[in-house]
């Protein structure tokens, strides 16, 4: 079969989360199960600096709005692992320094960049290579779907074009004006509440959770959680509609670059039947920090997240004098919501003995965090999928979650009479809750090394590779294959 992913993120081009991770790893684990595979994304600013050679596969595509015409190439992004990229260039649409919007908001013009995307995407498609199936991620791709099924429904070219369409996270669907409608040259009868409306304006995510013929997200736990309203962010009747196409398939992780036995970027390497190496990795995240004063009997608890509501964060504001009061030691590393960053910078002003924190975006010490942390962090509102729970039981850093998405799916509660379990979670969105959870990890880190030694390696032992999911991927490409032959 011949797949076409459609995203506005992919690593190692661009990146700001865990979409990038996914559009980096899945294309490459289904090319290895034999299939033809492309990818394509905006050819952004950041993409340009990664990618900057200029070589046309298509030398200019027009592509038509309500008063107006945009003309586009698509680039040659190389072959990679069996995956061919593609970027859609259209600088004065692209080329700007940020890929969603600035600190005062989003591009008021996202409607026309990403419809204009998903447009080029598929015309493209014609010239290069029809696919079996298009798979869109989230609303920046979602409108491939509404497409495919509008202006392009008769096209006998893309007759039996299939879409899978994943959500990543349903709390951002990109809300546009009514004359959304007639600026990207679709029929009004989709601005409908059963299409593509959502209380007066016309949401991208919801019209390819309408007009795809599956839909996925990124854990089974949150498959369930978006047909209720307090994750479905109002799409949660359209969800429940399509309930017998929605699959939940929880994200895997790229080993090849998170492995404490084969990771670059940390002080030493180590595994499950040999973790000296993390105590020298200990020593190293402490360094990196300006913490080498810490004891090494006092457990250091990491974060590596972005810094928003949905997190958790307004929980660790609350516990965080007595959870400091503690013998503990807190490094965080993230960016995001200026309240947090603040509210991180005064815990460090306040306790500079027990916290530490960047404001940064920084890959390399992401891994220091992961690799050298005895404990890590989560505590989010809501979770889709989470990938750093999954890194930090692959380094032996038993996590402390909240049950919600993919951290309910990935994180089993230690059980000190069988010894099994992985980390330790939390039920209930109450500080109580978390520091409780905080307090049973640190009483076995304490009191009981052996059994903090098999917790970790039990985590260790986890496999959250990309073969399992991608094979389930697979299935589903062949059951919309069948669906439109």
């Amino acid at each position: 079969m011949h797949i076409v992913f459609a995203a506005s993120e992919c690593v190692p081009f661009v990146k700001t989360g865990g979409l990038a991770d996914v559009v980096g790893a899945l294309p490459r684990e289904i090319a290895k199960l034999g299939h033809k595979v492309s990818v394509y994304i905006p050819y952004f600013a950041q993409v340009r600096q990664k990618a900057p050679e200029k070589k046309f596969l298509i030398r200019s595509l027009t592509l038509p709005f309500q008063y107006y015409n945009r003309f586009v190439g698509i680039l040659d992004g190389g072959v990679r692992d069996g995956v061919q990229y593609c970027f859609v260039d259209c600088p004065e649409l692209f080329d700007r320094e940020s890929l969603y919007g600035t600190q005062t908001g989003d591009y008021l013009d996202n409607w026309e960049r990403f419809g204009l995307f998903c447009r080029a995407t598929i015309e493209a498609t014609k010239q290069l290579g029809v696919p079996d199936v298009f798979h869109i991620h989230d609303w920046q791709a979602a409108m491939v779907a509404v497409y495919r099924q509008t202006v392009y429904y008769f096209d006998p070219v893309l007759r039996n074009a299939g879409c899978v369409l994943t959500i990543h996270n349903a709390g951002y669907q990109g809300w546009f004006p009514p004359q959304t409608t007639e600026r990207l040259l679709l029929p009004w009868d989709v601005f409908t509440m059963d299409k593509v409306e959502q209380y007066d304006t016309f949401d991208f995510l919801k019209g390819g959770i309408v007009y795809s013929d599956i839909i996925t997200t990124v854990s089974r736990k949150y498959a369930e959680e978006i047909q209720t309203p307090e994750f479905g962010n109002a799409l949660d009747s359209a969800l429940r509609k399509r309930a017998q196409d929605l699959h939940g398939i929880l994200n895997g992780v790229d080993y090849s670059q998170w492995d404490p036995a084969t990771d670059k970027n940390i002080a030493a390497h180590y595994t499950p039947q040999n973790l000296a190496g993390k105590v020298e990795c200990r020593r190293d995240l402490l360094h990196a920090f300006g913490a080498g004063h810490i004891s090494d009997t006092t457990p250091v608890m990491g974060i590596v997240s972005r810094f928003a509501t949905m997190k958790g964060f307004d929980m660790i504001a609350q516990i965080a004098d007595r959870l400091l009061d503690d013998d503990v030691y807190l490094v965080a590393l993230g960016t995001g919501e200026p309240y947090y960053e603040t509210l991180f910078r005064s815990l460090q002003e306040r306790f500079p003995t027990k916290v530490s924190v960047r404001i940064a975006y920084d890959e390399v010490l992401a891994h220091k965090v992961e690799a050298g942390s005895d404990i890590f962090l989560m505590p989010s509102r809501y979770e889709p999928s989470g990938l750093n729970q999954m890194y930090s039981l692959r380094y032996g850093t038993p996590p402390v979650v909240r049950a919600t998405g993919g951290l309910d799916d990935s994180v089993e509660e230690w059980n000190p009479e069988t010894k099994t379990g992985n980390g330790f979670k939390f039920y209930g969105y109450k500080p109580e809750d978390l520091l409780a959870a905080i307090e049973r990890a640190l009483d076995l880190f304490h009191n009981d090394k052996d059994a903090w030694r098999t917790l970790m390696r039990n985590g260790m032992a986890e496999d959250f590779s990309w073969k399992k999911p991608a094979e389930e991927y697979a299935a589903l490409y062949e059951e919309v294959a069948r669906r439109r032959s």
